[in-house]
C-alpha cells in the first residue's frame, strides 16, 4: 500500500474518532494514545483551552527500568496516567485511541487506567 494513502486513511479514521470522542473539556480531559513500533505515549488534553494537563511515555525512567514486555509497559504507562490525573483531581475522561484498533497495548493503557481509577 502507498505510504500516502495508508497514513491519509489512518488519518480519516482518527477524525472519525475524535468526533465521536468529543473535545476534551477541563474536568473531562480527553486521554489520547500514540503508539510506536517501540513506546508508548499517551496525554490527558483539555481542548477548549488547547493544552496538555499531563503526559506520560513508556520512556520514563521508572517505566523503562522495568524488564517487561510491551504490552505490560502499556499497562504501567496507563498506571501512571490515572495517578497523575487523580492529582490533578479528575476521575473521568474521553478515551481516543487514535485511529489504532483497541487491542494489545492500547487495551493495556486503558485497562491499567481503569485499574488506577480513571473512568471512560
Amino acid at each position: 500500500m502507498n505510504p500516502k494513502v495508508k497514513s491519509q486513511r489512518r488519518q480519516n479514521i482518527r477524525y472519525r474518532i475524535r468526533r465521536r470522542v468529543g473535545d476534551g473539556e477541563a474536568q473531562k480531559p480527553r486521554l489520547s494514545v500514540f503508539r510506536s513500533i517501540n513506546e508508548i505515549y499517551v496525554q490527558l488534553i483539555d481542548d477548549t483551552k488547547g493544552e496538555t494537563l499531563a503526559a506520560v511515555s513508556s520512556r520514563d525512567k521508572d517505566i523503562a527500568a522495568q524488564k517487561v514486555n510491551k504490552t505490560e509497559k502499556g499497562k504501567l504507562v496507563g498506571a501512571a496516567i490515572a495517578r497523575k490525573a487523580t492529582e490533578l483531581g479528575l476521575k473521568e475522561v474521553r478515551f481516543d485511541r487514535g485511529g489504532y484498533l483497541y487491542h494489545g497495548r492500547v487495551k493495556a493503557v486503558a485497562d491499567g487506567a481503569r485499574e488506577g481509577g480513571l473512568q471512560f
